[in-house]
């Protein structure tokens, strides 16, 4: 695990000898890497750990559902077709029995920076219908931001100032 502003963080890319080289493994080779990255690294103390998947319902969201004590946070976009993708995690979470803390919904809006005015760059948002057919709570909304782009980029996301995350943060931080 690798630390910056003292948030461990482990990923594939830190394991290639050229980062730029493709991983071109088949599912159960990705979970098996995925599932060495909480049993193998040595992880500093945690108090919350966040495992970033591919969206669906494919191998690597089975073997951390299988491997690891997770309560779950759905992530989303705008786009209409994500609905249907958001749906198949959300039963697959409860079918096996994973908690849902809510959904968090990327891309929601860009923000004009001469006026304010929120433009629905995917366009309209349904994650309130989303939300509220699953019984779930909408968690944040976070817009398409260079300034926010530009601190992930240079690796500088420990010092993020933004509240658009303050209820997902509440509803892990109530976990205890």
């Amino acid at each position: 695990a690798t630390t910056k502003t003292g948030i461990d963080i482990m990923l594939i890319n830190l394991l290639l000898e050229n980062t730029s080289d493709p991983v071109i493994w088949r599912g159960p080779v990705i979970a098996g890497a995925v599932k060495q990255f909480y049993t193998d690294v040595v992880w500093a103390d945690i108090d919350t750990m966040f495992v970033d998947m591919p969206p669906g319902t494919g191998d690597v969201p089975l073997t951390v559902f299988q491997s690891l004590p997770v309560d779950g946070i759905i992530v989303t976009s705008p786009q209409e077709l994500v609905s249907m993708i958001v749906e198949k995690a959300v039963k697959m979470a409860r079918m096996m029995n994973i908690p849902i803390l809510g959904i968090v919904e990327n891309m929601s809006y860009a923000e004009c920076p001469d006026c304010g005015r929120k433009i629905n760059v995917f366009g309209e948002s349904h994650i309130n219908e989303i939300a509220l057919s699953h019984g779930l709570s909408v968690l944040g909304r976070l817009p398409i931001d260079p300034a926010l782009a530009a601190m992930v980029d240079a690796g500088d996301i420990e010092n993020f100032d933004k509240d658009w995350l303050t209820p997902a943060l509440d509803a892990i931080e109530a976990l205890g």
